[in-house]
């Protein structure tokens, strides 16, 4: 692949990142199904089951990020975007046409394909936002996977609202929307979002920066959860739901204060070593910072504990330039191809860590309707939107706080992995006991947990197996949340609670025992996710140590941009 033309300068990477805000809220479009999908089931005559499956194609969907992975690394960030465009209006412009009864009789097969085809639009926006802002700022990959995942998290509440406020809950109103003005949102703002020349080193005002933008994004959460309550308490009158509208608007525009200050407030540049990998401002095509020998040479000696001392003394002289390097295959840390990092047991135990964990949260969100109902709930959308901003600060808060404890004490990320689970155990068994008040306290748990689990990922997959293949290697780990669907979902929950059901003789079943076996096998599986995400932290603990060793991200020579 031909290196890649980068922007150069200190401002592109947070105009990237401000635009990337809006298309991290267009690649949550999947969340709307609870919304539209009563009007396929009357109007297009589905049963619980046939929907059931169509809520299984939007999972497989929105999470089949293999194509969007290696385009990547073969195509600029706007030709994959241009591609969720084209996906996006297809498939629900072709789903309006179905449920507004322009094409009548679709075929049933065709209609998942659809929506398949759809929710797909999210793996192409997310990964191309993702994989180029994760490559722009390579010292704070925690902190921005946090903040990207946290706003797809809290996606959830901004289409409730629009839908609600905007939309006046007209679902076929919400389809030509999500057919329309996506497309036309990301066709927008896909110019700026483009590799950029990353930093080589953490400067002081790039930490009030994220500092700026989370503290918006929080702000932005917890006024939509405010509009959510108030919209179910009160009626508000059109003028007014607008002026809500425009303040969401005004927040998410936000994160692109930061490049406009930069603008009228410049910095005066010190001349130092880092410096010298940045060029004037302009496009130019150069040799990557990360190409730049790391300082971490000195500490390889607790990263290659199986290596002997000869092979380190190589290794060294190899970071000096006085030995020519053969080709070897690449240690965690480094570079790794799909087909290198396929065969590493660190590999397979993060894929299996992260599909027990979202695999078990997805069974609830996917059927959070339907427990709500059968717990006693009266507005399963108060339910929805407390899952939804519990999701965002557990993708916001774990990108914090693990970006701390990494760089502070070489914590692996895992760990928080590991805290997740034991979490998510606490709250299988609240929801199997349906104690009085347990719902609420359950759901909170589950979202952040749930949430945590997405967000660790992400910066895992590249800080063990490099940036250069992260699209592909992040599009594999999200295959987890589809095949978590189906085994725990629909084969699992959706049978149980259909044979619940039919013990009452209807076809709502009522009470805790609809649910309270999945609750228990699910507690079980977290606990395997445990075991083995207790196993990956232990064997990753070198890799960290000699990655944060200085307190801050040593760039491995391997790694490219």
């Amino acid at each position: 692949m031909p290196s890649p033309v980068l922007k150069a300068g200190s401002r592109p990477p947070w105009v990237g990142l401000g635009a990337a805000v809006w298309v991290q809220i267009a690649a949550g479009n999947a969340y709307n199904f609870p919304l539209y999908s009563p009007l396929l089931k009357s109007v297009l005559g589905y049963n619980q089951m046939q929907l059931t499956i169509l809520g299984v194609a939007s999972d497989m969907g929105e999470s089949v990020a293999l194509l969007p992975g290696i385009a990547c690394n073969r195509f600029p960030p706007w030709a994959v975007l241009l591609v969720g465009c084209v996906l996006c209006f297809f498939g629900y412009g072709v789903l309006w046409l179905a449920v507004s009864e322009t094409v009548a009789n679709m075929p049933y097969i065709l209609l998942f394909i659809t929506i398949l085809v759809a929710m797909n639009s999210n793996a192409w926006f997310g990964t191309a936002v993702l994989v180029t802002n994760m490559r722009n700022f390579p010292l704070s990959r925690g902190t921005v996977a946090g903040i990207l995942k946290g706003y797809i998290g809290i996606s959830a509440a901004v289409y409730t609202v629009v839908y609600s406020l905007v939309l006046k809950e007209s679902a076929l109103n919400l389809l030509l929307f999500l057919a329309l003005g996506l497309p036309v949102l990301c066709l927008a703002l896909m110019y700026f979002i483009r590799p950029c020349t990353p930093a080589s080193g953490e400067e002081s005002s790039e930490h009030g920066h994220f500092l700026f933008t989370q503290v918006v994004s929080v702000v932005l959460a917890v006024y939509l959860l405010i509009i959510t309550v108030v919209n179910q308490m009160i009626s508000l009158s059109q003028a007014v739901s607008y002026i809500l509208i425009a303040i969401v608007v005004i927040l998410l525009l936000s994160p692109l204060a930061i490049p406009v200050k930069m603008t009228l407030f410049p910095v005066r540049a010190r001349i130092d070593s880092s410096d010298q990998l940045a060029p004037p401002e302009g496009n130019a095509t150069q040799t990557d910072p990360l190409l730049t020998p790391s300082s971490s040479a000195t500490n390889l000696g607790s990263f290659h504990e199986a290596d002997d001392s000869s092979d380190v003394e190589t290794l060294l002289a190899i970071g000096e330039g006085a030995v020519t390097k053969k080709k070897r295959r690449p240690k965690r840390g480094e570079d790794f191809k799909f087909q290198e990092a396929f065969i590493k047991a660190d590999f397979w135990l993060l894929w299996f860590v992260y599909f027990l964990g979202v695999g078990s949260g997805v069974t609830v969100l996917n059927n959070l309707s339907q427990i709500g109902v059968a717990l006693g709930s009266d507005d399963t959308t108060i339910l929805l939107s407390l899952f939804s901003f519990c999701n965002f600060v557990g993708r916001l808060g774990s990108g914090v706080v693990s970006e701390h404890f990494v760089k502070n004490n070489t914590l692996p990320r895992t760990f928080w992995m590991t805290c997740a689970h034991i979490l998510m155990i606490l709250s299988f068994i609240l929801y199997a006991l349906d104690l009085s008040g347990s719902l609420y306290a359950a759901t909170t748990l589950l979202g952040i947990c749930y949430g945590v689990q997405y967000s660790m990922m992400v910066p895992t997959v590249s800080e063990l197996f490099g940036l250069k293949h992260f699209g592909i290697n992040y599009g594999f780990m999200l295959i987890g949340n589809p095949i978590g669907a189906v085994l725990f979902s629909v084969l699992l929950a959706g049978n149980l609670y259909d044979a619940e059901a039919a013990k009452q003789g209807t076809s709502t079943c009522i009470g805790a025992d609809c649910f309270r076996i999945t609750f228990i096998v699910l507690a079980g599986v977290c606990g395997l996710g445990t075991i083995l995400s207790i196993i990956l932290t232990v064997r990753v603990r070198p890799v960290y140590q000699m990655l944060y060793a200085g307190g801050s991200f040593r760039l491995p020579a391997g790694a490219i941009h």
